[in-house]
């Protein structure tokens, strides 16, 4: 590799992560410990603030400066971060769209013809569907901590807001963030409560890294994005319980349920066991049956179902005739 081109490279994997021992670099590189010395003083004379601990624990990293280095980026990640930028302008991260679009322009202006076109037919083949806002957005600031902690693998400290507003302390080691709708979530092992959490990112505030390195841990799930989703579905299914009368076989077909949720009591009737996501969507589908039933649980759906009739038998009410009167 030229000296020029072994430059660019190294100043490349410097900016990819926080620290990089000597002999990853020599590896990396393909060079020698001395090659890799020499072009880490030519990066500092060009002005690049690189830092090196001794020891066998230490290792060269690139620290913040007093402006910000020029970026290397290859033609994927490139095309990534603006596709990243575009989507970032009208996502559900508080204040970051008119900073996405300014970061946007300079990029585009930057881009070579062939990744413009790429980034440009994307664009235009893509039509986002606007939805109203699903309460508070994530701070970009608690993010870009979040998201360095999850890089490093450093145990972090912040307060947490639970759903009934009730504030509490947590020390955490974050694996990684899943971004789900207009909602963002961490995912990491609560050390208090010696356990895998997920957290909302709205709702953690004062986010501060401890300094202390932890060895990765094996997340109970395939990925983030799959505890999150079993962690969701946890939390919001709701379980229903009703007698229908009905035969078994009938219901498992008109309400499009599984063998195992009906359960037959005699030919004419059946015990309904089955869950939805809200109680609202639960109460629609059992509206829908247009069978008689009754609810054994839990209370709130039939308060649910009460509701609903009583605003259907108010919607379908016709107004009662006056009394007659004279005609003008």
């Amino acid at each position: 590799m030229p000296p020029s081109e072994r430059l660019l490279r190294l100043l490349s994997l410097l900016q990819a992560r926080r620290e990089w021992s000597g002999p990853e670099l020599c590896e990396r590189l393909g060079v020698s410990a001395r090659t890799v010395r020499r072009d880490i003083g030519r990066l500092r004379d060009l002005g690049y603030p690189v830092h090196a601990a001794p020891g066998a624990a230490g290792g060269y990293g690139l620290a913040a400066g007093a402006a910000m280095p020029p970026l290397l980026l290859d033609d994927e990640e490139a095309v990534a971060i603006a596709v990243g930028l575009r989507t970032a302008a009208g996502g559900a991260v508080e204040g970051i769209g008119e900073a996405s679009l300014r970061a946007l322009a300079k990029l585009e202006q930057v881009l070579p013809a062939r990744l413009r076109r790429r980034v440009t037919a994307l664009h235009t083949a893509t039509t986002p569907l606007d939805t109203p806002p699903a309460g508070p957005g994530a701070d970009p600031r608690t993010l870009t901590v979040l998201a360095a902690a999850c890089r490093d693998r450093e145990r972090l400290r912040f307060t947490y807001r639970s759903g009934d507003g009730a504030e509490s302390a947590r020390t955490a080691e974050p694996h990684g963030l899943v971004p789900a709708g207009r909602r963002w979530y961490l995912v990491a092992f609560d050390t208090g409560r010696d356990a895998w959490r997920t957290f909302r990112v709205d709702r953690i505030t004062r986010p501060h890294p401890t300094g202390v390195r932890v060895p990765p841990r094996d997340l109970p799930a395939a990925d983030p994005a799959a505890f999150v989703a079993r962690s969701r579905a946890r939390a919001q299914q709701v379980r229903a319980v009703l007698k229908v009368h009905a035969p078994a076989a009938e219901l498992a077909d008109r309400f499009r349920v599984s063998g195992t949720e009906v359960e037959a009591v005699d030919e004419r009737t059946c015990v309904l066991r089955t869950t939805a996501d809200s109680l609202e969507w639960t109460a629609l589908r059992i509206a829908y049956l247009d069978l008689d039933f009754e609810v054994q649980g839990p209370p709130e759906l039939a308060e649910r179902l009460t509701a609903m009739a009583g605003r259907l038998a108010r919607a379908t009410a016709r107004p009662q005739p006056g009394p007659p009167g004279r005609r003008p």
